[in-house]
């Protein structure tokens, strides 16, 4: 495309975080960065001093009214449909980042839309601008390694674990849309296995067996629990096979004149010389982008278009099909073992809803409505009253009761003989917003040992409540609170001092009731004293 053509194009971003600032960068360099839409008011603030000449929206509606020729799309992936979705119904062209919408039905509905208003709409697929990637596609076309027999790819690294998506959903778009613009065709068969280790009903590895037309194969293995990273692509032939290995750091595309012939009605090895294949070192996203604005004219989207993210998708939701099936049918079986011992361990009542990998410790009891959820572990002898809602990967402690309609959610943790009181309020997120995903900033709250909670009381996420404090009745708690102390209030204030057996300590730290004395640990709160024995002083009876 003419140069001074791509310059006359205005683009924005949506979405300026980890992987949109190189939208940005990129199409600033390409000369087109027209506008920046980050909710952020952090990041927002960070571009404006980084990009003083570019106008930066807090909302996609602000941007759309401005006479942009195209959008970007980088944020999370559940926001995508909503995004392209009202970026098509301006009448602009959009690239959004894969997947390009989390159901099948999504993408096909916002491909639909494009059709309707006549513009374009592009997946990021990166990999298919990768230039290497790219002439393996051309060598293949011209015949160089014969028929097309098998194509294997693996991505693996160590770190990177999601904790809302699967290693599927989070690793193999790529390689499933590699394989799609290499061989050219839908597979006729998916299938699916792999591992969960680190968190319940996700898979942190997996390998994925595709069976395409004419007899291809394709394997497609991802783990983010690997030694070492690795992107590597084999692509075998009858003629010859290529290896490209993304991950090194001569990145050579090799090809081995290597095979079996069958000779005489044996199969015999050539074993021939290697090559290494020369192709013009570019960076992948600055290709995309310069494809996307070159496309910004209305001309059609031939790579990475819409029907490629369909089709990703497509082969994407099978393999997970295959996954979760074959998870299902083991857990299953080890349900059906389990279920004797599970039956007699705790009483659930018959109306509560609690998810086959959560783990309840013995003699607890969970009461009417109440829904547990997958990876918590309750420990014993807990009480759990009317519609309580443990959320995912939740820790509670030994004799914890929690009264009805309380939820304790993902990224709070209770110690021991803790108590929540009826309809009080914990959070996980400190500045929600409905439209923006943060589940990944979450402040994790702890409630340590013996502290109580009363009935209403709301705690802002991110602090430590002390062994055996006491929140008052409707309190809300905005900073840590020292062991033993007593507050109320809003913001909660301590007032005092509290026993381990709930009773108010005197001036003197001790407490009238279990005759108990009190160190003062200054910000630690309060250590009760070891016993004194033998022990003559008393104190007056509890009237």
């Amino acid at each position: 495309m003419d140069e001074t053509l791509t310059r006359s194009r205005r683009v924005a971003v949506v979405g300026a975080g980890r992987w949109g600032i190189n939208h940005v960068n990129t199409l600033r360099t390409l000369g087109c960065l027209g506008g920046i839409v980050e909710s952020n008011d952090e990041i927002s603030s960070r571009l404006e001093g980084q990009y003083p000449d570019v106008k930066i929206y807090s909302r996609l509606e602000d941007a759309l009214k401005d006479d942009f020729d195209g959008f970007t799309v980088a944020t999370p992936a559940e926001t995508h449909y909503a995004i392209a979705e009202s970026i098509l119904k301006s009448k602009r062209h959009v690239l959004v980042e894969k997947p390009i919408a989390l159901r099948v039905e999504e993408a096909i509905r916002l491909k639909e839309l494009a059709e309707k208003n006549a513009v374009n709409l592009m997946v990021g697929h990166l990999l298919l601008f990768h230039p290497a990637i790219r002439k393996i596609k051309d060598l293949i076309d011209s015949g160089k390694i014969g028929k097309l027999q098998y194509v294997y790819s693996n991505r693996l690294n160590l770190g990177t674990v999601r904790t809302e998506e699967n290693i599927l959903w989070s690793f193999a778009p790529h390689d499933i849309a590699i394989f799609q613009y290499l061989i050219g065709s839908q597979p006729i068969e998916v299938e699916s296995r792999g591992g969960i280790f680190l968190q319940p009903n996700i898979h942190d590895s997996s390998m994925t067996v595709l069976t395409y037309p004419n007899n291809v194969v394709g394997h497609i293995f991802v783990s983010w629990l690997h030694p070492f990273k690795e992107h590597r692509i084999v692509v075998i032939g009858s003629k010859g096979m290529f290896s490209y290995e993304d991950s090194s750091e001569d990145k050579q595309i090799l090809f081995y004149e290597k095979g079996i012939d069958w000779v005489k009605g044996e199969p015999i090895k050539r074993d021939g010389p290697t090559e290494i294949i020369p192709y013009e070192r570019r960076m992948p996203l600055e290709e995309e982008m310069r494809y996307f604005v070159s496309r910004l004219n209305g001309s059609p989207i031939e790579v990475a278009g819409a029907q490629s993210a369909i089709e990703v998708l497509e082969i994407l939701q099978k393999a997970s099909d295959s996954l979760l099936n074959m998870n299902s049918d083991r857990t299953k079986d080890s349900r059906q073992k389990q279920q004797p011992d599970q039956q007699a361990n705790y009483f659930a009542h018959h109306t509560s809803e609690i998810d086959e990998s959560a783990m309840i410790g013995k003699d607890c009891k969970i009461w009417h409505h109440s829904r547990i959820l997958s990876g918590c572990r309750i420990g014993e002898r807990c009480n759990l009253g009317q519609n309580v809602v443990i959320g995912p990967y939740v820790t509670v402690g030994d004799g914890c009761k929690i009264q009805n309609n309380v939820s304790v959610y993902k990224g709070v943790t209770l110690e021991d003989d803790v108590f929540c009181g009826p309809s009080m309020v914990f959070t996980n997120v400190y500045n929600p917003r409905a439209a923006i995903r943060r589940m990944d900033e979450i402040r994790p709250t702890l409630v340590k040992k013996g502290a109580t909670i009363g009935a209403n009381v709301t705690i802002v996420c991110g602090v430590t409540i002390g062994r055996y404090a006491f929140v008052g009745a409707g309190a809300v708690v905005t900073e840590d609170i020292k062991s033993h102390a007593l507050v109320v209030g809003n913001p909660a204030r301590q007032i005092g001092w509290i026993c381990e057996c709930g009773n108010r300590l005197d001036d003197q730290y001790r407490c009238t009731t279990c005759r108990c004395r009190y160190d003062d640990l200054g910000q630690k709160g309060m250590q009760r004293q070891e016993p004194k024995i033998p022990s003559t002083e008393t104190f007056p009876s509890r009237t």
